[in-house]
């Protein structure tokens, strides 16, 4: 049986969990496409939010918040999906950036230029910017995208509930496996990476903030965040658990 079904019902929520929309959106706004603004980011929020109202059904034992998060989440990010494709070479030439910086910093004790990235790799400046675009592509991706699945069925591994109605045995063991999976890949990161993650994700500090800690700029922090999140997939692909 489902809640919410009447309009005044519907709208009366909408209007209630719009402050969680915004506060989900300002969460998913750092690198996003040129022109899309936070207010386009809330109207995709307010799409996931109004497909949770319909969907939601609490006899499944789990929170409103915690159904609307993964909808309004997944809604922002499949929207920002459609407008900032990036194709399946990118990760590889991400991957290969990566590894090219990681080695010119050990070397001259400080940030390699476009200019020396590039003479290392072999390639020319513009195709270095061209692959560092594709950065603004993955800071959309959080933590929590890393496992983000859009069936109905699915419950976020940060949100299990214990109760008669939560998952079966085997379920919550899988769940279990996953935030072992992610610790193990978290732990494989440089300390630079891992401070980043920290105070986005569980300190909650702005990209502001962070900048203002870090003395660095925010524009820094967002790249340092979406370099995190590539060498955290690579993590996670060499212990087996992404494709």
């Amino acid at each position: 049986m489902k809640c919410y079904k009447q309009f005044d019902e519907r709208e009366e929520m909408i209007i209630r969990y719009l402050p969680f929309v915004k506060y989900i959106a300002s969460r998913l706004i750092i690198g996003t496409p040129p022109g899309i603004e936070f207010d386009d980011l809330v109207s995709y929020g307010i799409i996931g939010l109004i497909d949770a109202i319909e969907k939601y059904d609490p006899s499944k034992g789990i929170k409103f918040e915690t159904y609307a998060t993964l909808r309004i989440k997944g809604a922002i990010i499949d929207e920002l999906r459609k407008i900032s494709w990036m194709p399946k070479s990118a990760f590889s030439k991400l991957t290969q950036l990566n590894l090219a910086r990681e080695k010119l910093e050990a070397k001259l004790n400080r940030e390699p230029t476009e200019k020396e990235l590039a003479e290392y790799l072999g390639v020319s400046v513009n195709e270095i910017r061209s692959t560092e675009s594709y950065i603004n592509y993955l800071s959309v991706v959080s933590l929590e995208d890393i496992f983000y699945k859009s069936d109905d069925e699915d419950i976020h591994f940060k949100n299990m509930i214990e109760n008669e109605n939560s998952p079966q045995p085997d379920k919550v063991l899988e769940e279990e496996e996953k935030v072992l999976m992610l610790k193990k890949a978290i732990d494989m990161l440089p300390e630079k990476d891992k401070l980043i993650l920290q105070l986005y994700y569980y300190e909650k500090l702005t990209l502001k903030e962070i900048g203002k800690v870090l003395e660095i700029t925010e524009s820094r922090v967002s790249q340092l965040h979406s370099r995190a999140i590539v060498r955290l997939r690579e993590n996670l692909k060499k212990l087996s658990y992404l494709e």
